[in-house]
Protein backbone atom coordinates (compact mmCIF):
# COMPACT_ATOMS: atom_id res chain seq x y z
CA UNK A 1 0.00 0.00 0.00
CA UNK A 2 2.84 2.47 1.09
CA UNK A 3 5.00 1.36 -1.88
CA UNK A 4 3.28 3.42 -4.53
CA UNK A 5 3.23 7.68 -3.78
CA UNK A 6 0.49 8.02 -6.88
CA UNK A 7 1.75 11.62 -7.10
CA UNK A 8 0.57 12.03 -10.29
CA UNK A 9 -3.09 11.17 -9.17
CA UNK A 10 -3.06 13.77 -6.53
CA UNK A 11 -3.47 17.06 -8.02
CA UNK A 12 -5.99 15.49 -9.38
CA UNK A 13 -7.48 13.78 -6.51
CA UNK A 14 -7.46 17.71 -4.49
CA UNK A 15 -8.64 19.51 -7.14
CA UNK A 16 -11.77 17.03 -7.73
CA UNK A 17 -12.64 17.67 -3.66
CA UNK A 18 -12.07 21.42 -4.18
CA UNK A 19 -14.86 20.93 -7.14
CA UNK A 20 -16.69 18.48 -4.92
CA UNK A 21 -16.77 15.89 -7.70
CA UNK A 22 -14.12 13.43 -5.81
CA UNK A 23 -16.48 10.82 -4.24
CA UNK A 24 -19.08 10.56 -7.64
CA UNK A 25 -15.85 10.55 -9.93
CA UNK A 26 -14.03 7.73 -8.00
CA UNK A 27 -17.59 5.59 -8.06
CA UNK A 28 -17.75 5.96 -11.59
CA UNK A 29 -14.13 5.71 -12.49
CA UNK A 30 -12.64 2.43 -13.55
CA UNK A 31 -9.53 0.61 -14.48
CA UNK A 32 -6.74 2.25 -14.31
CA UNK A 33 -8.29 5.72 -13.77
CA UNK A 34 -10.01 4.21 -10.68
CA UNK A 35 -6.48 2.95 -9.42
CA UNK A 36 -4.82 6.04 -9.71
CA UNK A 37 -7.41 8.04 -8.31
CA UNK A 38 -7.78 5.32 -5.31
CA UNK A 39 -3.75 5.09 -4.85
CA UNK A 40 -3.74 9.53 -4.83
CA UNK A 41 -5.98 9.18 -2.08
CA UNK A 42 -3.93 6.28 -0.06
CA UNK A 43 -0.98 8.63 -0.19
CA UNK A 44 -2.84 11.84 0.92
CA UNK A 45 -4.32 10.23 3.74
CA UNK A 46 -1.76 7.11 5.33
CA UNK A 47 0.60 10.79 7.04
CA UNK A 48 -2.74 11.57 8.28
CA UNK A 49 -3.66 8.56 9.93
CA UNK A 50 -0.40 7.90 11.23
CA UNK A 51 0.24 11.28 12.86
CA UNK A 52 -2.62 11.93 14.15
CA UNK A 53 -4.16 8.37 14.94
CA UNK A 54 -1.31 5.30 14.88
CA UNK A 55 1.32 7.41 16.65
CA UNK A 56 -1.24 8.12 19.59
CA UNK A 57 -2.45 4.72 19.87
CA UNK A 58 1.03 3.11 19.74
CA UNK A 59 2.51 5.86 22.58
CA UNK A 60 -0.17 5.07 24.65
CA UNK A 61 -0.20 1.09 24.56
CA UNK A 62 3.40 1.84 25.33
CA UNK A 63 4.83 0.74 21.29
CA UNK A 64 7.70 2.94 21.28
CA UNK A 65 8.69 2.00 18.44
CA UNK A 66 5.92 1.92 16.45
CA UNK A 67 5.35 5.00 17.15
CA UNK A 68 9.03 5.86 15.49
CA UNK A 69 7.51 5.87 12.05
CA UNK A 70 5.66 3.46 9.70
CA UNK A 71 8.71 1.06 9.10
CA UNK A 72 8.92 -0.03 12.65
CA UNK A 73 5.30 -0.64 12.82
CA UNK A 74 4.94 -4.70 14.21
CA UNK A 75 2.96 -6.84 12.29
CA UNK A 76 -0.03 -6.95 14.19
CA UNK A 77 0.21 -2.76 14.42
CA UNK A 78 0.81 -2.70 10.88
CA UNK A 79 -2.10 -4.59 10.24
CA UNK A 80 -4.40 -2.03 12.22
CA UNK A 81 -2.91 1.12 10.68
CA UNK A 82 -3.59 -0.37 7.00
CA UNK A 83 -7.28 -1.74 8.40
CA UNK A 84 -7.58 2.28 9.64
CA UNK A 85 -6.18 3.59 5.91
CA UNK A 86 -8.58 1.34 4.44
CA UNK A 87 -11.37 3.00 6.34
CA UNK A 88 -10.64 6.61 5.93
CA UNK A 89 -10.17 6.13 1.97
CA UNK A 90 -13.77 4.45 1.99
CA UNK A 91 -15.14 7.18 3.71
CA UNK A 92 -13.46 9.73 1.18
CA UNK A 93 -14.91 7.67 -1.72
CA UNK A 94 -19.01 7.60 -0.48
CA UNK A 95 -18.54 10.65 1.72
CA UNK A 96 -16.65 13.41 -0.50
CA UNK A 97 -19.28 15.01 -2.98
CA UNK A 98 -19.49 18.31 -0.97
CA UNK A 99 -16.55 21.16 -2.17
CA UNK A 100 -13.49 20.76 0.34
CA UNK A 101 -10.47 23.03 -0.14
CA UNK A 102 -8.49 21.30 2.39
CA UNK A 103 -8.83 17.83 1.81
CA UNK A 104 -6.10 16.91 4.20
CA UNK A 105 -8.58 19.00 6.89
CA UNK A 106 -11.77 17.24 5.97
CA UNK A 107 -10.08 14.07 6.43
CA UNK A 108 -8.35 14.45 9.70
CA UNK A 109 -11.58 15.80 11.10
CA UNK A 110 -13.37 12.54 10.29
CA UNK A 111 -10.68 10.08 11.47
CA UNK A 112 -12.91 8.92 14.01
CA UNK A 113 -16.27 8.16 12.64
CA UNK A 114 -14.22 6.82 9.66
CA UNK A 115 -12.57 4.51 11.35
CA UNK A 116 -15.07 3.26 13.80
CA UNK A 117 -17.32 2.71 11.26
CA UNK A 118 -14.27 0.93 9.31
CA UNK A 119 -13.87 -1.42 12.71
CA UNK A 120 -17.63 -2.11 12.78
CA UNK A 121 -17.92 -3.48 9.02
CA UNK A 122 -14.41 -5.69 9.51
CA UNK A 123 -16.43 -7.37 12.75
CA UNK A 124 -19.93 -7.76 10.99
CA UNK A 125 -17.63 -9.00 7.96
CA UNK A 126 -16.34 -11.81 10.43
CA UNK A 127 -19.64 -12.55 12.12
CA UNK A 128 -18.85 -10.67 15.10
CA UNK A 129 -21.06 -8.10 17.29
CA UNK A 130 -20.46 -4.53 15.96
CA UNK A 131 -20.93 -3.45 18.95
CA UNK A 132 -20.13 -5.95 21.67
CA UNK A 133 -22.36 -5.86 24.97
CA UNK A 134 -23.32 -8.40 26.86
CA UNK A 135 -26.98 -9.34 26.49
CA UNK A 136 -29.21 -9.66 29.77
CA UNK A 137 -29.63 -13.41 29.61
CA UNK A 138 -25.96 -13.73 29.92
CA UNK A 139 -25.43 -11.60 32.62
CA UNK A 140 -28.26 -13.15 34.41
CA UNK A 141 -26.08 -16.55 33.47
CA UNK A 142 -23.08 -14.99 35.03
CA UNK A 143 -24.84 -13.96 38.37
CA UNK A 144 -24.48 -10.82 37.53
CA UNK A 145 -20.66 -10.59 38.66
CA UNK A 146 -19.36 -6.95 37.58
CA UNK A 147 -15.88 -8.83 36.85
CA UNK A 148 -17.05 -11.68 34.73
CA UNK A 149 -19.61 -9.65 32.56
CA UNK A 150 -16.27 -6.76 32.26
CA UNK A 151 -14.78 -10.21 31.12
CA UNK A 152 -17.14 -11.50 28.70
CA UNK A 153 -17.59 -7.94 26.96
CA UNK A 154 -13.82 -8.34 26.58
CA UNK A 155 -13.94 -11.81 24.81
CA UNK A 156 -16.65 -10.97 22.39
CA UNK A 157 -14.61 -7.84 21.68
CA UNK A 158 -11.11 -9.93 21.18
CA UNK A 159 -13.34 -12.55 19.41
CA UNK A 160 -13.97 -9.51 16.06
CA UNK A 161 -10.49 -8.33 15.94
CA UNK A 162 -7.86 -9.35 13.65
CA UNK A 163 -5.44 -9.42 16.64
CA UNK A 164 -4.04 -12.63 18.05
CA UNK A 165 -2.18 -13.98 21.24
CA UNK A 166 0.51 -15.80 20.28
CA UNK A 167 0.21 -19.57 20.66
CA UNK A 168 -2.93 -18.88 22.92
CA UNK A 169 -6.76 -18.41 21.81
CA UNK A 170 -7.24 -15.53 24.42
CA UNK A 171 -4.80 -12.49 25.66
CA UNK A 172 -5.05 -13.74 29.48
CA UNK A 173 -2.13 -11.68 30.57
CA UNK A 174 -3.49 -8.37 29.32
CA UNK A 175 -6.86 -9.95 30.85
CA UNK A 176 -4.70 -10.34 34.42
CA UNK A 177 -3.98 -6.87 34.60
CA UNK A 178 -8.01 -5.25 33.24
CA UNK A 179 -9.01 -7.28 36.50
CA UNK A 180 -6.78 -6.10 39.08
CA UNK A 181 -6.67 -2.58 37.84
CA UNK A 182 -10.54 -2.55 37.83
CA UNK A 183 -11.72 -4.89 40.74
CA UNK A 184 -8.46 -4.89 42.68
CA UNK A 185 -6.41 -7.64 43.91
CA UNK A 186 -2.96 -7.72 42.94
CA UNK A 187 -1.17 -10.08 45.01
CA UNK A 188 -4.14 -12.55 44.48
CA UNK A 189 -5.46 -12.67 41.44
CA UNK A 190 -2.91 -14.62 38.01
CA UNK A 191 -3.30 -15.94 34.43
CA UNK A 192 -4.58 -19.80 36.10
CA UNK A 193 -7.74 -17.42 37.64
CA UNK A 194 -8.12 -15.52 34.22
CA UNK A 195 -8.27 -19.32 32.34
CA UNK A 196 -10.74 -20.63 34.90
CA UNK A 197 -12.97 -17.34 34.41
CA UNK A 198 -12.81 -17.83 30.97
CA UNK A 199 -14.16 -21.40 31.08
CA UNK A 200 -16.97 -20.01 33.37
CA UNK A 201 -17.92 -17.10 30.92
CA UNK A 202 -17.96 -19.70 27.83
CA UNK A 203 -19.75 -22.22 29.35
CA UNK A 204 -22.34 -19.36 30.20
CA UNK A 205 -22.27 -18.50 26.54
CA UNK A 206 -22.48 -21.40 25.44
CA UNK A 207 -25.73 -22.00 26.77
CA UNK A 208 -27.59 -20.61 24.06
CA UNK A 209 -25.88 -22.36 21.08
CA UNK A 210 -27.53 -20.92 18.57
CA UNK A 211 -26.04 -17.37 20.06
CA UNK A 212 -22.50 -18.88 21.26
CA UNK A 213 -21.45 -20.22 17.65
CA UNK A 214 -23.10 -16.91 15.52
CA UNK A 215 -20.94 -14.10 17.61
CA UNK A 216 -18.27 -16.16 19.13
CA UNK A 217 -17.35 -19.69 17.60
CA UNK A 218 -17.19 -18.06 14.02
CA UNK A 219 -15.52 -15.05 14.25
CA UNK A 220 -13.62 -16.53 16.40
CA UNK A 221 -12.62 -19.26 13.71
CA UNK A 222 -11.45 -16.22 11.32
CA UNK A 223 -8.14 -15.43 13.55
CA UNK A 224 -5.41 -17.23 12.60
CA UNK A 225 -4.60 -20.42 14.70
CA UNK A 226 -1.97 -20.54 17.44
CA UNK A 227 0.96 -21.61 17.08
CA UNK A 228 3.01 -23.07 19.48
CA UNK A 229 5.75 -25.32 17.88
CA UNK A 230 8.25 -23.06 16.14
CA UNK A 231 8.26 -20.22 18.79
CA UNK A 232 8.95 -23.49 21.86
CA UNK A 233 12.08 -24.41 20.31
CA UNK A 234 14.94 -22.73 18.11
CA UNK A 235 16.99 -24.89 15.85
CA UNK A 236 18.98 -26.98 18.76
CA UNK A 237 15.63 -27.65 19.99
CA UNK A 238 16.30 -25.42 23.09
CA UNK A 239 13.21 -24.34 25.00
CA UNK A 240 15.05 -20.86 26.07
CA UNK A 241 14.11 -18.63 22.87
CA UNK A 242 10.51 -20.10 24.11
CA UNK A 243 10.74 -18.62 27.36
CA UNK A 244 11.99 -15.33 26.06
CA UNK A 245 9.11 -14.67 23.84
CA UNK A 246 6.99 -15.48 26.71
CA UNK A 247 8.62 -13.59 28.89
CA UNK A 248 8.75 -10.47 26.61
CA UNK A 249 5.15 -10.96 26.21
CA UNK A 250 4.14 -10.89 29.92
CA UNK A 251 6.36 -8.22 30.05
CA UNK A 252 4.12 -6.31 26.79
CA UNK A 253 0.94 -7.09 28.85
CA UNK A 254 2.15 -5.59 31.96
CA UNK A 255 3.19 -2.62 30.69
CA UNK A 256 0.18 -1.96 28.51
CA UNK A 257 -2.00 -2.24 31.92
CA UNK A 258 0.32 -0.35 33.85
CA UNK A 259 -0.59 2.78 31.46
CA UNK A 260 -4.35 2.10 31.49
CA UNK A 261 -3.73 1.79 35.36
CA UNK A 262 -1.61 5.06 35.61
CA UNK A 263 -4.25 7.18 33.15
CA UNK A 264 -6.99 5.94 35.29
CA UNK A 265 -5.66 6.95 38.53
CA UNK A 266 -4.13 10.57 36.97
CA UNK A 267 -7.79 10.92 36.01
CA UNK A 268 -8.61 10.69 39.30
CA UNK A 269 -6.42 13.64 40.60
CA UNK A 270 -3.46 11.80 42.30
CA UNK A 271 -0.31 13.37 41.41
CA UNK A 272 1.50 12.29 39.12
CA UNK A 273 4.93 11.35 40.22
CA UNK A 274 3.40 9.00 43.46
CA UNK A 275 1.34 7.54 40.74
CA UNK A 276 3.94 6.04 38.38
CA UNK A 277 6.11 4.97 41.42
CA UNK A 278 3.36 2.81 42.86
CA UNK A 279 2.03 1.48 39.64
CA UNK A 280 5.85 0.72 38.85
CA UNK A 281 6.64 -0.54 41.93
CA UNK A 282 3.12 -2.90 42.07
CA UNK A 283 3.44 -4.05 38.43
CA UNK A 284 6.35 -5.29 37.76
CA UNK A 285 8.52 -5.83 41.00
CA UNK A 286 7.09 -9.00 41.47
CA UNK A 287 8.05 -12.59 39.49
CA UNK A 288 6.78 -13.22 36.24
CA UNK A 289 5.42 -16.63 36.03
CA UNK A 290 7.36 -18.96 34.27
CA UNK A 291 10.60 -16.91 34.51
CA UNK A 292 13.59 -15.15 36.66
CA UNK A 293 13.31 -12.16 35.35
CA UNK A 294 11.44 -10.95 37.68
CA UNK A 295 14.26 -10.19 40.62
CA UNK A 296 16.36 -8.44 38.38
CA UNK A 297 13.27 -6.25 37.88
CA UNK A 298 12.83 -5.73 40.93
CA UNK A 299 16.61 -4.76 41.64
CA UNK A 300 16.62 -2.37 38.48
CA UNK A 301 13.23 -1.00 39.64
CA UNK A 302 14.39 -0.08 43.28
CA UNK A 303 17.50 1.69 42.18
CA UNK A 304 15.72 3.59 39.64
CA UNK A 305 12.61 4.86 41.51
CA UNK A 306 15.23 6.01 44.21
CA UNK A 307 17.04 8.29 41.60
CA UNK A 308 14.93 11.06 41.90
CA UNK A 309 16.16 12.41 38.29
CA UNK A 310 15.33 8.90 36.47
CA UNK A 311 12.01 9.17 38.09
CA UNK A 312 11.66 12.39 36.70
CA UNK A 313 12.70 11.33 33.11
CA UNK A 314 9.67 8.33 33.46
CA UNK A 315 7.22 10.49 34.86
CA UNK A 316 7.98 12.66 31.72
CA UNK A 317 7.34 10.02 29.34
CA UNK A 318 4.84 8.29 30.97
CA UNK A 319 2.67 11.64 30.80
CA UNK A 320 3.95 11.93 27.01
CA UNK A 321 2.78 8.57 25.88
CA UNK A 322 -1.21 8.65 27.81
CA UNK A 323 -1.18 12.69 26.23
CA UNK A 324 -0.85 14.82 28.99
CA UNK A 325 1.54 17.55 28.30
CA UNK A 326 2.48 18.84 31.50
CA UNK A 327 3.36 17.31 35.20
CA UNK A 328 0.87 17.06 37.33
Amino acid sequence: MLGSTHTDGIGEVRELARRGLLATTIASASGTHRLRLTGATYSIAWPIVYRRLTQKIELRRGHVNCAASVKHLAADCLDRFENDVEAVVDDVIRKAHSQIENLEGWIASRLLPATVDGHRRRRGANGALQRPRVPNWLARELDGDPWLIDLATQMLVWVGTPATAGYEVWPTESWVVRRCERHGGWSTYGEADVHADVRAVLRAMSRRPRWYEQYVEVPLGHKQPPVASTAQLDDRGDPSTYAGTLQERQLTALAHGAVQLIQARLTRGEPARIVVAEVLNTVFGRDLEGGHVGRAYDDRLERVLCDAGELDRIVAAVLEIIGIGQNR
